[in-house]
């Protein structure tokens, strides 16, 4: 029987399952709503659905570099638990991502989504990970760089914390060590042309209020301002930066005459809103206390 596209629409918004799930789903079931989604059930498919509301903050940010050096990709793919972001599964998921990713170069998360990794959707893929592992699975950013410079990249504690950098050059050993700067002071910028205007107008105004509160006159607060923004550029500009390995030198220092074009750093799950769970509440709740 022919099925229609808003009933298959209904059972993608009652289950969250794709829509050649919904489809398939439908046509094997005669149209069967309710029986669409007891098939989606039984095929693992729309235990996915169960878990969209879940928050995935957990996961791992991967890095690759390409064989012949000239592409890069940095990608965070989430999950529920750190137990889950060391499951084989979730790591082959992410293994596959990212190199189809690096190959593929796709535009955007959306075009990520919709390109194709061995006859399926990259969003399939997803879906059917979600389902076997049993936890929500998402990917939630990536970024790819191509250069004819040098590429490096750092991963730290298993991918807590993952870096990308493009450079003009150098040795594999200075690439690594400007990595791990990143990784560890947490630079905003290169340098202070790279500085965001906000950001900058933002420790301004912090600082001026700052010379007022301690009672200095009008006239001399923006001279102070300018001598204290100094260290503010030291803290924010990575080759500013005391170098971690060597606190006699700077970034600029070890770059010699190399230097870094830009630079990626993400931290596992920052910005993402944690479900904050009360145990002792929740332990009460199901004894009926």
């Amino acid at each position: 029987m022919a099925i229609s596209a808003s009933t298959v629409k209904e059972l993608r918004e009652r289950t969250g399952a794709g829509m050649m799930d919904c489809k398939k789903a439908l046509t094997a079931t005669d149209g069967d709503m309710q029986k669409a989604i007891d098939w989606l059930r039984e095929k693992g498919i729309a235990k996915a659905a169960k878990k969209s509301g879940r928050v995935a903050a957990e996961g791992a940010v991967a890095a690759y570099i390409s064989k012949d050096g000239k592409t890069g990709v940095l990608l965070e793919v989430n999950c529920e638990t750190d137990f889950t972001a060391n499951n084989e599964n979730f790591r082959a998921l992410e293994k596959k991502v990212i190199e189809h990713i690096a190959e593929a170069k796709p535009a955007d998360l959306d075009a990520l989504n919709d390109s194709v990794i061995d006859g399926k959707k990259v969003s399939d893929l997803v879906t059917e990970a979600t389902a076997t592992i049993g936890e929500k699975i998402s990917i939630r950013r990536f970024v790819t760089y191509e250069t004819e410079g040098k590429l490096t990249t750092y991963i730290h504690m298993g991918g807590k914390i993952g870096v990308l950098v493009e450079m003009t050059g150098g040795s594999d050993e200075l690439g690594k060590d400007v990595a791990m700067q990143i990784a560890a002071a947490n630079p905003s910028a290169v340098d202070r042309v790279g500085v965001d205007a906000s950001e900058l107008e933002h420790e301004k105004e912090i600082l001026r209020k700052q010379a007022l509160e301690e009672g200095k006159p009008e006239k001399i607060v923006e001279k102070m301002v300018l001598g204290r923004i100094n260290k503010f550029y030291k803290e924010v500009c990575l080759v500013e930066q005391i170098f971690v390995k060597d606190n006699e030198k700077t970034v600029k220092d070890i770059l010699g005459k190399e230097k870094v074009l830009r630079f990626t750093r993400w931290q596992l799950g920052e910005g993402i809103e944690k479900k904050e769970v009360d145990f002792a509440a929740e332990v009460a709740a199901q004894a009926g206390m």
